[in-house]
């Protein structure tokens, strides 16, 4: 009975664990996919990750960043760069999401 429960509560963990990684490359497509065409970022920035080398603004695989910092850059936006929160350019959504996959693909 101990290594049934044992058994069960393990395989749930994994269901778990599993689970949180189909929504993570699910999460990851979508900001690949607002940052490459909803947003537009690739027409601008170097992401490597993204295939994407633009010369206006900052190589992204390169600059160090926080998740405020680029969300606050992404609502608000900075010399050339627009803000994509202020018009609702972009959901709240869309912006963790991008803001999500670029912090987890810049310098890779």
């Amino acid at each position: 009975m101990k290594i049934l429960k044992f058994l069960l509560i393990s395989l749930g963990i994994a269901l778990l664990h599993i689970s949180s990684l189909l929504a993570d490359e699910a999460k990851m497509a979508k900001g690949l996919e607002i940052f490459n065409e909803t947003a537009g970022c690739a027409a601008c920035h170097v992401l490597k990750a993204a295939g994407s080398e633009g010369n206006v603004g900052p190589n992204l695989d390169t600059v160090e960043m926080t998740n405020e910092s680029l969300t606050e850059m992404v609502v608000y936006g900075l010399g050339v760069m627009p803000a994509f929160g202020e018009d609702e350019i972009l959901t709240k959504e869309e912006i963790d999401t991008v803001v999500y996959y670029v912090l987890n693909s810049a310098g890779k």
